[in-house]
């Protein structure tokens, strides 16, 4: 028994040094002056904290994170309401078609968007929606809407029927039922969720560099794409670059972890 708990902390500890000693190069790297070349994990001589400063100024992050943060904060809350309605009534109203409905969307995980992404530029374009916040939220909702139904139907169809039928024997309708007694206890299924949608819209690079021809209005990983075409030999200002592209998902996940964990984990537990 000993033997094995040490085997699995040793798996565990390789698989974390594993994830984290890239994101340590990296730091290293960024903090070596500008312009140096750089092999390894070499800690640098001389700590060059201005490198995050250069690389804000020369990509133009400031207009870049904010269009990253206006298009999240759009995306997350509809594809959240959305996504959380249409689980709901798969799972538990037994709608007219909804097995079919549910294929539906499994079939649309496997969608790729450079498969419709062309497709969908020249229709946003002809309702005026490219070039604009609109036409990205919209488009990014309905790419993560089949995930995001089928997590929320899987995560309420495990709810007790017993729970759902006693609170209609109360009267209780069909919303209140969703907001008053499913929904306090789903928010780690609804954060993790949360929490992919904004990891996937601020990642999400083609459909932003397709719909959105204003350079000022592209999203912070589009605007890096094209500031590693212009530095692409400069290694400790590309990597301050991909530090201030990654630094919101991080901080996000350090945020939630604990809601995250438990959302990914909480169907593993039941008996």
């Amino acid at each position: 028994m000993k033997s094995a708990l040490i085997a699995r902390y040793l798996v565990l500890t390789l698989m974390a040094v594993a994830v984290l000693l890239p994101f340590v190069s990296i730091v290293l790297a960024a903090l070596h002056p500008a312009g140096a070349q750089i092999s390894g994990l070499r800690i640098p001589e001389t700590w060059s904290w201005s490198n995050f400063a250069e690389a804000w100024d020369k990509a133009n992050f400031s207009h870049l994170v904010l269009s990253s943060l206006i298009i999240a904060a759009g995306v997350v809350p509809l594809a959240l309401v959305l996504a959380t309605l249409a689980g709901y009534s798969l799972a538990t109203l037994d709608p007219l078609g909804g097995r079919p409905i549910s294929v539906a969307f499994v079939l649309g995980l496997t969608l790729p968007i450079e498969l419709v992404v062309v497709a969908l530029y020249f229709d946003l374009n002809q309702v005026g929606l490219t070039n604009s916040y609109t036409g990205v939220i919209l488009a990014e909702t309905a790419l993560f809407m089949p995930f995001g139904v089928y997590w929320m139907q899987t995560h309420f169809a495990a709810v007790p029927r017993e729970l759902l039928e006693a609170a209609r024997v109360d009267g209780a309708r069909s919303f209140a039922i969703l907001v008053r007694i499913l929904l306090p206890i789903s928010w780690p299924a609804v954060t993790t969720l949360g929490v992919l949608y904004f990891m996937w819209s601020w990642n999400q690079f083609l459909l932003v560099i397709v719909l959105m021809q204003d350079p000022n209005r592209r999203t912070a990983p589009a605007g890096l794409g094209f500031f590693v075409g212009q530095y692409s030999t400069d290694i400790p200002l590309l990597s301050a670059a991909s530090l201030i592209v990654i630094g919101p998902i991080v901080v996000l996940y350090l945020l939630f972890q604990r809601n995250f964990v438990s959302g990914l984990t909480q169907g593993a537990v039941k008996g």
